[in-house]
């Protein structure tokens, strides 16, 4: 159980929690949302013992084993399997200790370590290391490449799969899905599921957390509030406090006012239908949502320019990749209220195809046609680093508008919640979140009519991507949308686009029937993968290197016999030392006073053997498992 007692956390100038209660019991899966800067990372912080309350107390069960995902990790030369691994702290330790005692021949404390490690599962750690490396999207041969050669998001996976491979009592992880696609976090979220121990989750991502956490912790004015069920329940319960106040349900009908009129005006009309029909959407959601963000800062929208052409953008037969086509034969036709989600495995090809549309990457072959008046906004993965740092986001305006006046800029700016001298301030010293909003801004400033958004809510909190939704839900141009959010896909894309396989088609189904092609993918990958030349007829060189290794696995066979005959020498001398111990045991004179230590040394003897048969019995196993199947291959030569 983890409990806080009137805690109180100051940080600077800053009171974070002041008198906070909170209880959190074994087993449970808690979200911890709030907005930036309310305490969430400090909270940990204080779990792990790196901050001390100022007063009350934070209680936690002594001897816990504590796992917690690394925000940062430094170069290493150790390959990506074993800094994986060394996650596995009691798995390294016995292993130390494993090598120690077989260097100074202690056979007993050998035997007693090897028993160690089968009851931890360490003999199956690389193949679990393996799994998660697979999990978290890195290919088959990353696992032996030094951490140092993996960019800083890989790294940030690398960290999260550390933390997962710790046998753990408690596990925290921050913003674990910042950094993967959406494979990977459907992936984590399954795995999540199944951790038995207690989860304390830091996400903005809504859908995650209502599929893994079991309670909410709100963190708001210096308080924790606990709610039982996922974000959805608790954005229910607030959104039903909140609705109890006049000026919010005020503001609430406004919108809904406003939602209205633009459907009775434009439900008709065919160029404005999709866009209508998203009203009747969010209408239809706003009993459970909307009273929760009524007090959002954020009110940005994204105007269309006011010029289009028929179609936007067009790819013909198109070739798209670097070097080598990675995307093949892409026919695609951006029309005016498209609305477009890319989905399909990491690797695929979906940056690779929103590169291809802003000329990024120029076209291996085949043609890109654009429209007159077609005007990109576009958002990549890596935006933030485009940003001029020691430039205020007013600046970052005025260099793209002259001739806007300042008054026009803090105006809009204020839409993005940046008011006052924050709006003058050097994004330096801005957020993640903030930097992301900076980069938003200025898409929206310049009135695309086309938006490539990758993977646009990085960063970002509950709150900011509401707003997002909301924007783009009035965006009146086309939009094509690579994100992991799925709320955020659910409720701005009106198709699906798959890229897998060198193609780019059209989907047909929504975000549950592809979890369910994720899964029908993977269990294709794990089964037994056929030779590829099966069925056809060797060629010299083949069959020279069939030969090499039939020659091979006979010359195996006799040692593997003789060791396996080895163990099984050992095995019969074990068990008739076992017998000769348990005939001493048998006699009831042992257990008088006068031999007590005489029954202590016997009984020392008996684990001691028993360990030790259990090991070899172990050993001969996999080595009568190998033999068999040399055997059958010798065989089939």
């Amino acid at each position: 159980m983890i409990q806080l007692n009137q805690l109180s956390l100051q940080r600077g100038p800053q009171r974070l929690l002041d008198q906070a209660q909170l209880t959190i019991h074994a087993s449970q899966k808690v979200g911890i949302i709030g907005a930036n800067g309310v305490g969430k990372s400090s909270l940990f912080k204080l779990i792990l013992g790196e901050l001390q309350a100022d007063e009350g107390d934070l209680q936690l069960p002594t001897n816990l084993i504590i796992a917690h995902m690394a925000q940062e990790v430094s170069d290493s030369d150790r390959s990506a399997l074993e800094y994986v691994l060394d996650g596995d702290r009691r798995l390294r330790q016995v292993q130390q200790q494993l090598e120690e005692a077989e260097n100074s021949g202690n056979h007993h404390r050998s035997g007693e370590l090897h028993a160690e490690m089968a009851a931890i599962d360490g003999y199956t750690a690389e193949s679990r290391a393996h799994q998660l490396l697979n999990g978290l999207s890195f290919k088959p041969g990353d696992a032996t490449r030094p951490v140092s050669t993996f960019s800083g998001g890989w790294r940030i996976r690398l960290n999260l799969a550390q933390a997962l491979m710790c046998h753990s009592d408690i596990l925290l992880l921050d913003e674990p899905t910042n950094h993967l696609d959406l494979d990977a976090t459907i992936w984590l979220e399954q795995w999540l599921r199944s951790y038995p121990g207690t989860l304390l989750l830091i996400s903005h991502d809504r859908d995650f957390l209502d599929a893994v956490t079991t309670h909410i912790v709100h963190m708001h004015r210096q308080k924790t509030d606990i709610y039982k069920g996922g974000y959805s329940d608790f954005e229910i319960m607030r959104a039903e406090r909140l609705s109890q106040q006049q000026a919010q349900f005020e503001k609430q009908q406004q919108r809904i006012a406003e939602i209205e009129n633009f459907v009775r005006r434009f439900k008709a009309k065919a160029t404005k239908a999709k866009q209508a029909q998203s009203r009747v959407k969010e209408l239809e959601r706003m009993e459970k949502i909307s009273a929760a963000h009524v007090d959002s800062p954020f009110t940005f929208g994204f105007p269309a320019s006011d010029k289009i052409s028929f179609p936007l953008l067009a790819l013909d037969k198109a070739d798209l990749g670097y070097d080598k086509a990675i995307l093949k034969q892409v026919s695609l036709s951006l029309v005016p209220g498209a609305r477009i989600g890319l989905l399909g495995p990491n690797g695929a090809g979906k940056s690779t195809l929103i590169k291809s549309l802003t000329e990024d990457l120029t076209l291996l072959s085949g043609e890109r046609k654009s429209g007159e008046h077609l005007k990109i906004g576009y958002f990549a993965q890596h935006q933030l680093e485009a940003l001029d740092l020691e430039a205020s986001p007013s600046l970052h305006i005025k260099r793209i508008a002259p001739k806007a006046t300042d008054q026009e800029i803090r105006n809009f700016l204020g839409s993005f919640d940046f008011h006052g001298d924050r709006a003058l301030e050097p994004v330096k010293q801005f957020s993640g979140g903030e930097k992301a909003r900076v980069a938003l801004a200025l898409i929206a400033w310049q009135k695309p009519n086309l938006l490539l958004l990758d993977e646009p809510t990085n960063h970002l909190d509950l709150e900011v991507r509401h707003a997002l939704t909301l924007a783009l839900q009035g965006f009146e141009g086309a939009l094509i949308l690579v994100s992991h959010d799925r709320h955020l896909l659910r409720n701005c894309v009106d198709e699906f686009l798959l890229v897998a396989d060198q193609q780019v088609a059209q989907f047909k189904g929504d975000m549950d029937d592809y979890q369910q092609w994720l899964a029908n993918q993977r269990r294709e990958d794990n089964q037994t993968e056929q030779p590829e030349r099966e069925n056809r007829s060797a060629s010299a060189a083949e069959r020279k290197e069939q030969k090499r290794l039939a020659a091979e696995r006979r010359s195996k066979l006799r040692p593997l016999k003789k060791a396996t005959e080895k163990l099984e020498a050992e095995m019969e001398t074990l068990a008739e030392k076992l017998t000769e111990v348990e005939e001493k045991l048998s006699d009831t004179s042992i257990y008088e006073d006068a031999r007590k230590a005489e029954l202590k040394d016997v009984l020392q003897q008996q684990a001691s053997l028993q360990q030790r048969s259990e090991v070899v019995e172990t050993e001969w196993m996999e080595k009568l498992e190998e033999l068999e199947e040399l055997e059958q291959l010798t065989a089939a030569d």
